[in-house]
């Protein structure tokens, strides 16, 4: 979360890396479109700054040459261009597992999901998984659905369209309270059917093959987010810390995995992985939260530059994005973040709650005062109608100077609100001290010597729980998995200073 004002950025539909239970993978004729028009330049002209803005921006490191060669590349195959400088391809600064892509020739990758990647193959299946949905015209087939749900909107229009119980945008509590970028990737990925994700992965399966690289690639890239998916089930308890909400409302991820191999099988195998060049890029980039956007460390949320804490009650996950960090558990959900502030503390809370409402009424409770760790605070609560029964929706404001404050917005069952009090008390000011000791990690390749094992290996991972697990995800390897010397490895270590 940056110390920005929350972004209203452009409905745009997006193709979203996703799990989605497929029927048996049959090859057909698939029907592409063969050129970027001019009207889809110009719409991806002017969604693409706020793309990067909603997702942490374009990531700086070294990394990001490499990504845009192999994703332009793999785009040509499609055949919307001949030439690979029509194509954008953004490494994007986000710890979310995602790729996506808009017409107009950009395509994306956050560097979390480069991370989960063993090679070079993996990397433009991924991408080619996205060109095709973009080349498919899958993306114009929902562009009205994506438009009416404001899929790149603010929070508020997010909750106003369940509490004003005007269609509902997922209906009841779940899903309402998510950060935009989270809510941009889960909203596109639920708009496209099984057909139109099978037929993205059989069109990233003959990209990679026109390429000349191994089209089993797809296949154990989808096997890797498959592992890393169910290790985030672990971490958080069973809820929702990263996990995308196409992984859970798709349970199957081995039938997708199965489907394709069975496309790999029917293109033919053969053709490179590039490991090593893969490996050699990867080196380095940064992993996780990036602390200049705050960074989660177990149940706490510590922002090194807003110099703020906050610790989320047992069974809660969180996930942290550009503009906000968002909580989820059985009890409810909420969402950290900021705004504008003048000092005027009432206003600055009836502009959240008008935020959260959108176009719906509600009538909160006057403003309420009292003090949090030293922290003046202030609070409201409005009770609303939605389609699951009544909820209540809090505002919990702290004033941090007179020209910078926080809040809370939290949405639980009526009468449910006090599951996040000791959230609410729990924000508290850092020392210069604690702001210095937050450190980032990053990837570190290393190369297995003699006497090294997995147990060894995984000892160097930079956290304390589910070291051999995070391990063995990293690196698509399984619990029979037997490392050899001078086999190259991928570890995740702090930054050093």
């Amino acid at each position: 979360m940056r110390k920005t004002k929350y972004r209203l950025a452009a409905a745009f539909a997006l193709s979203a890396f996703a799990f989605t239970g497929a029927a048996d993978a049959q090859l057909k004729a698939i029907r592409t479109q063969t050129n970027i028009t001019p009207a889809e330049r110009k719409q991806g002209d002017e969604a693409h700054p706020q793309l990067l803005a909603e997702f942490g921006g374009a990531y700086a490191g070294p990394q990001a040459a490499y990504v845009n060669r192999i994703g332009q590349n793999i785009a040509v195959q499609s055949g919307l261009s001949r030439s690979p400088k029509d194509f954008t391809v953004t490494l994007l600064n986000s710890p979310v597992n995602n790729a996506f892509a808009i017409p107009g020739g950009y395509v994306y990758v956050t560097r979390q999901l480069m991370a989960l990647m063993n090679d070079e193959a993996e990397l433009a299946g991924v991408l080619g998984h996205e060109v095709g949905h973009v080349a498919a015209q899958h993306s114009k087939k929902r562009q009205k659905a994506a438009t009416r749900n404001t899929i790149l909107g603010v929070l508020g229009a997010v909750i106003g369209g369940a509490i004003g119980d005007n269609g509902g945008l997922l209906g009841g509590l779940g899903g309402l309270l998510q950060n935009n970028a989270m809510q941009a990737a889960q909203l596109a990925t639920l708009g496209f059917s099984r057909g139109q994700e099978l037929e993205a992965d059989q069109l990233g399966v003959q990209y990679l093959k026109k390429a000349g690289y191994d089209p089993l690639a797809l296949s154990t890239m989808l096997a890797s987010l498959a592992n890393q998916t169910n290790l985030e089930a672990r971490l958080s308890g069973g809820d929702a810390r990263s996990i995308p909400e196409w992984a859970s409302t798709h349970p199957d991820p081995a039938s997708r995995v199965r489907n394709a191999e069975s496309l790999a099988a029917k293109v033919g195998r053969g053709g490179v992985r590039n490991a090593d060049a893969f490996l050699a890029s990867v080196d380095g980039v940064l992993y996780g939260d990036d602390p200049a956007q705050g960074v989660i460390e177990g149940r706490d949320f510590l922002h090194p530059a807003l110099r703020l804490k906050f610790t989320v009650p047992n069974g809660y996950g969180m996930q942290n994005a550009a503009d906000a960090v968002s909580v989820s558990g059985n009890g409810g959900q909420a969402q950290f973040t900021t705004a504008a502030y003048n000092g005027d503390m009432n206003a600055y809370i009836a502009a959240a709650f008008k935020a959260v409402a959108g176009n719906a009424s509600l009538s909160p409770s006057s403003v309420q005062r009292t003090t949090v760790n030293g922290i003046p605070a202030y609070y409201s609560v409005a009770r609303a109608n939605t389609q699951s029964g009544q909820v209540d929706v809090t505002v919990f404001a702290y004033e941090f100077s007179r020209s910078s404050a926080f809040h809370f917005v939290t949405l639980t069952k009526a009468g449910g609100a006090g599951v996040f009090n000791s959230m609410l008390g729990s924000v508290r000011r850092l020392n210069a001290s604690e702001a210095a000791a937050i450190r980032p990690r990053r990837v570190d390749v290393v190369t297995v010597g003699r006497g090294d094992t997995v147990a060894t290996l995984a000892r160097r991972m930079a956290y304390s729980d589910y070291q051999t697990e995070r391990f063995q995800v990293l690196n698509r390897l399984t619990a029979s998995s037997r490392l050899t010397p001078g086999q190259k490895v991928k570890i995740v270590v702090y930054a050093s200073r």
